[in-house]
């Protein structure tokens, strides 16, 4: 007999063999992609997560008592991988064009991102996960029993409780520690995957070696063995149609829909195409595993003492027969089955709650905003962490109170029961548009409370034998395993007769009685052709606002680095490189989906919503206007088909429509760009001095941010300053200051101003002849060199050639002067020259640091206002202006 001691040893060994390939798959993960971490195998292996203590154990002892029907629970998902793969296909879509978290997160993200059905689905998912839950612990207990010889009754006594209860503590342990080490914008966690494809191998091999060893070991051959059947109680068993059809339904659905399963086949898929290997080798898997259920379970009513429990035959058939070692390799299998149904389902809930509980309670009692929250980051993680020791909690309490002595696959099944009601409203809102948040609602909540009702209470013993049989308050119609009447059903048949046709026929009505929000209508189309669209993305249009808000926000959820990362690429995208982007509805749409990956679809729309200033994404204004510009083009048509003597008229319109509209788009455009420019160094500013009031860094350190820091500053202060002249100039609230002076005099101020009068190798060389310049002007002399300053300086930023040339030309005219200003450059091209006077006009970023493009508007309001005029002369070789002067200049006030 194997002792106790070696059992936890090779126990204890186990677990730290799965420690080390979860830790190594972990770090190779984050040094980079690696072929065998997004392997189709390791993803198809994963899968087996569904194959828990309730296949590995329970599947034999479901087959002792009621022979075939074993097989229902291989049949269900082998329908869903062969049958309906595209389905697995759409739901893989989704979850990466959404960001899916979970199975809350995606039915929520279908609905308008609604976080009331987040949260039922949270509630559903926790409720039907943890009679399964309890269901592992009772598995591992039991085989320790068998072992160590504990007593089994009553739940196992204290020494099985103990065990059940350390066996929560690790496995808490071991998740949080592998799920939660950080916030993932991807939600994968490669080592967790690797090692429960690590276990899909441990227990394949070992119920087959089992199933080998009762075949060709105990019963002689396969010949024996099947005459071993037929002779059997197990082959008179006759089938329940209803009951049949039941189990491979649940089964079905809960290959899709529990939250395990979901994790392991729409969250940690990398690779779309991994459907294809999956779509054959899960099902082979599951052959595999169901291969010699039946003979173990025959021999094992044959050679097994009477009243031993069939769950356990995998175990106590190969120690009745002397096959220690064996049943040493069973303990592992059932060991590895049940573990790792516990840390997927852990991680998965405990995301669940995180992201659709904590979170969004969290941010409820903040009233500052959600960039202003600190370290979103650790109140996530912590959440989380929290969530797993909760979970693992409740299955403990679960056990506890159920007494751990209920069949495994009777367990099993009241958990399947109660994760299909999520069916109705997911496989709606996949394929049909016209589905509504309210039905969903109501499905899920009609479909939820009938199965605790019928399957659920009963099945703890919370609900006292009379009420079973007679009904509350002697209601008999409303007897929880037989409502209205309908008795001799089967439970698991009645529960999901009731619950599933209720949740279904409550969400189709009020889906057909409710209208869809236009959130639910652009996210349900985004959902149904998920096939042909593109991103996948609803854009959120815009609102108050600015992108430093954003990235306040997202280094606190995503960390600096990858939220730095992510606007830096975006602001490269948008052709403003080295500064922050626009805070456009595409690139808003980017950081909600970014977001998503790491709090769920409905968290993050919720942040991003309450940052911009809106309660939620008005969408609906934006099909307003579309709704009212195809009215407005629709009536056009019909007055220009009417009469051709309003075709003129017409044109006319349009043509002021269109310089109104040009109009307004270019005070927009103003108004955009002055907020830009003026945030711009704010931001670098206040971003700094954070820094540096955060300590911990070197004096080179400060003393670069402080540098960076007075560069900002200097450079609002000269935005500033630009701003207030061509405020001043425009409203013709300018006083000239009029003097006389020497042409000559204020080119060479000019000149100095510039930085010119030392020239270094590669610097722009201004060539003056001298003709001209003894000039003598009447005029304010300080604004008509502050032209000459901004003239030479755009040379100095502008001109690329190899040689940098600046010619200054002075030519006499009829009582005026004209002064030219001509480099040898590239020139400006023709489409261009009518822009290049106008506000924050910028036609590259070479050299533009600092500058906010207002130089060129300035000067020419400034020479109206001493009577002249700047102009652009075009066919000179490079950019060439020309300054207009009269040689006698009144002041203009108009």
């Amino acid at each position: 007999m194997v002792s106790f001691n070696v059992l936890i040893t090779v126990a204890v060994i186990y677990t730290m063999v799965l420690f080390g390939v979860a830790f190594y798959a972990d770090q190779r993960a984050q040094r980079g992609p690696s072929r065998w971490l997004r392997s189709p195998w390791t993803y198809t292996l994963s899968l087996s997560v569904y194959c828990t203590a309730w296949t590995f154990y329970g599947a034999v002892g479901n087959a002792a008592r009621s022979g075939l029907e074993y097989l229902t629970i291989y049949l269900g998902p082998t329908v869903v991988f062969l049958a309906w793969w595209w389905l697995l296909r759409k739901l893989v879509r989704i979850g990466k064009a959404e960001r899916i978290t979970s199975i809350a997160d995606m039915i929520s993200s279908r609905y308008g991102k609604s976080p009331a059905i987040a949260v039922i689905v949270t509630v559903l998912a926790i409720a039907g996960t943890t009679p399964y839950i309890a269901l592992q612990l009772q598995s591992v207990t039991l085989s320790v029993a068998v072992f160590s010889e504990f007593p089994v009754s009553a739940g196992g006594g204290s020494d099985l409780n103990a065990t059940a209860f350390w066996l929560s503590a690790g496995l808490a342990l071991f998740t949080i520690f592998f799920g939660t080490r950080n916030l993932d914008a991807n939600e994968r966690h490669h080592g967790v995957v690797t090692a429960i494809a690590l276990e899909a191998i441990v227990k394949l091999v070992a119920l087959l070696a089992v199933g080998i060893f009762v075949v060709w070991g105990a019963s002689g051959g396969l010949a024996d063995t099947l005459r071993a059947i037929e002779a059997s109680p197990v082959a008179r068993w006759q089938p329940s149609p209803s009951r049949w059809t039941s189990m491979i339904f649940v089964s079905a659905a809960a290959v899709i829909c529990l939250p395990r399963m979901f994790q392991v086949l729409v969250v940690e898929n990398s690779d779309e195409r991994h459907l294809r290997t999956a779509a054959w080798a899960f099902p082979a898997y599951l052959m595999a595993m169901s291969l010699f259920v039946l003979p173990i379970a025959v021999v094992g009513l044959a050679v097994m003492p009477e009243g031993s429990n069939p769950d356990l035959f995998v175990l106590t058939l190969p120690l009745e027969l002397g096959q220690e070692g064996l049943a040493l390799l069973a303990f592992l299998g059932g060991f590895s089955s049940a573990t790792s149904m516990v840390i997927v389902a852990s991680i998965a809930l405990a995301t669940m709650v995180s992201n659709h509980i904590v979170v969004p309670i969290w941010l409820n009692t903040r009233s500052t905003g959600a960039s202003m929250f600190g370290d979103m980051r650790q109140v996530v993680l912590l959440s989380r962490r929290v969530s797993i020791a909760a979970v693992l909690g409740l299955g403990y309490t679960y056990y506890r109170t159920t007494g751990g002595s209920a069949a495994l696959s009777a367990i099993g099944l009241v958990s399947f029961a109660g994760v299909a009601q999520v069916i109705p409203a997911l496989l709606g809102g996949l394929f049909w548009r016209g589905a509504t948040r309210r039905g969903a609602i109501a499905g899920l909540v009609v479909g939820f409370g009938l199965w605790v009702y019928t399957l659920f209470m009963p099945a703890i013993g919370v609900f006292p034998a009379a009420m079973l049989l007679e009904g509350p308050f002697g209601a008999g119609l409303l007897r929880p395993q037989a409502l209205a009447g309908l008795t001799g059903m089967d439970p698991l048949v009645h529960s999901i007769f009731w619950s599933i046709s209720l949740n279904t026929l409550s969400f189709v009505i009020v889906s057909l009685v409710s209208f869809p929000t236009p959130m639910e209508r652009l996210q349900g189309a985004g959902f149904v052709n998920v096939f042909e669209r593109g991103d996948g993305a609803v854009a959120p249009s815009g609102g108050q606002a600015e992108t430093e808000d954003f990235l306040v926000m997202a280094q606190r959820l995503l960390g600096a680095r990858e939220a730095q990362t992510l606007f830096q690429r975006e602001a490269t995208r948008q052709g403003k490189a080295g500064y922050l982007p626009d805070p456009t509805p595409d690139f808003i749409s980017l950081l909600e989906r970014e977001l998503a990956g790491s709090v769920g679809g409905a968290t993050a729309h919720a942040m991003i919503a309450q940052i911009n200033g809106q309660a939620s994404i008005s969408v609906r204004d934006l099909l307003a206007v579309a709704d009212e510009s195809a009215q407005m083009l629709e009536y056009s048509s019909q007055l220009e088909t009417q009469s051709r003597e309003l075709e003129q008229t017409a044109r006319k319109l349009r043509e002021a429509n269109a310089k109104l509209t040009a109009l307004s788009v270019q005070k927009d455009a103003f108004l955009s760009q002055v907020s830009h420019e003026l945030r711009t160094p704010m931001t670098s500013i206040r971003s700094f001095s954070e820094f540096l009031m955060e300590g911990g860094m070197d004096e080179q350190a400060q003393g670069r941010y402080a540098g960076i820091i007075h560069e900002e500053s200097i450079r609002l202060t000269r935005l500033l300053d630009d701003l207030l002249d061509l405020s001043v100039l425009e409203s013709g609230q300018i006083v000239l200051n009029r003097q006389s002076a020497v042409l000559r005099d204020l080119l060479d101020r000019a000149v100095s101003s510039a930085g010119l009068e030392t020239l270094k190798p590669d610097s722009l060389k201004v060539l003056r002849s001298g003709e001209g310049e003894e000039a003598f002007l009447e005029t304010d002399t300080d604004r008509l060199t502050q032209v000459f300053i901004n003239l030479i300086s755009n040379a100095q930023k502008y001109c690329v050639a190899e040689a940098p040339q600046l010619r200054i030309a002075v030519s006499k005219t009829q009582g005026s002067l004209d002064i030219d200003f001509i480099d040898n450059g590239q020139g400006i091209a023709p489409k261009d020259a009518s822009v290049i006077f106008e506000k924050f006009a910028r036609l590259s970023d070479q050299a533009s640091a600092g500058s906010a493009g207002l130089g060129l508007a300035i000067s020419r309001e400034i020479m109206h206002r001493l009577g002249g005029t700047l102009d652009y002369l075009p066919g000179q070789g490079g950019a060439a202006f020309r300054v207009h002067l009269p040689l006698s200049v009144a002041v203009r006030t108009d």
